[in-house]
């Protein structure tokens, strides 16, 4: 769905040592290779991506539908694994971890923002917000969720449960929750798709704020060259390659790249 025009702690199994690193990136994949089936049915969604994620960027992914830009997102943040390559969160080579220690890993160093809101229902959206953090035997830190709380607008709606909240809201509620934990890297796979142009703009907005002031890093699926606007990087995808990259871009250089591309 397209949107709408919108306003201008170490995992506790050993982890296995990384090859040694030129560029400090917050994520990498090196070589990455995915492909799905066999013989005539297979699919070969990343076909050898060399890409990395610089600590606080705000990088969107972008292309057609089946181009491997949700692929692409998913083996680096650890939710996929790569057929042949090698993907990092910062020094860690993810692709040698058990999985065990890859849940591990995600859950101390990677936020999670997706299209569905993925709250707990019986929860609260303070409880919501704490969730990760007390699953993993953590308290936040009180001055740091103060100050996420009142970046998101949720003060006045901490009590309240996901169906008391419009779907804007939950959304806020799902990045104070990504944030929350200071991770070191959060991977947002069509963020905005199921908000209205009103929403959709305070959660962008939000979400480029936590780069430009608290050098967060995110990584953002789109579709939207709108909501890629937002982005401080572009990549561009087609065929499992990555075939362009556009740097401060504006919704019209983002089109008209598109435009060139034939995406």
């Amino acid at each position: 769905m397209t949107s709408p025009d919108l306003p201008p702690a170490a995992p506790t199994a050993p982890v296995p040592p990384a090859p040694a690193a030129t560029i400090a990136w917050a994520a990498q994949v090196i070589g990455a290779t995915k492909v799905y089936g066999v013989g005539e049915a297979e699919v070969r969604a990343l076909d050898g991506v060399t890409v990395g994620f610089e600590p606080g960027r705000f990088t969107a992914i972008m292309g057609p539908s089946g181009s491997g830009k949700s692929t692409l997102m998913q083996c680096a943040a650890g939710l996929d694994r790569l057929t042949a390559g090698q993907a990092f969160i910062g020094d860690v080579d993810i692709t040698r971890l058990t999985e065990k220690q890859l849940t591990l890993l995600r859950r101390d160093r990677v936020g999670f923002v997706f299209q569905q809101f993925n709250l707990l229902p019986t929860l609260t959206a303070r409880e919501n917000i704490t969730f990760p953090l007390d699953l993993a035997g953590r308290s936040p830190d009180p001055a740091w969720m103060d100050q996420v709380v009142a970046t998101v607008g949720l003060g006045d709606r901490l009590d309240h449960k996901p169906s008391e909240l419009s779907g804007g809201q939950q959304q806020r509620v799902a990045v104070a929750r990504a944030l929350v934990e200071r991770p070191q890297i959060i991977f947002a796979d069509e963020p905005t798709g199921n908000l209205d142009s009103r929403s959709s703009a305070e959660i962008l907005t939000f979400m480029a704020r936590a780069v430009a002031e608290q050098a967060q890093t995110v990584v953002m699926v789109t579709h939207d060259p709108v909501a890629a606007s937002y982005a401080g990087r572009i990549l561009f995808l087609a065929d499992g390659r990555i075939v362009d990259e556009l740097l401060a871009p504006t919704r019209e250089s983002i089109l008209a790249r598109m435009g060139a591309l034939g995406i």
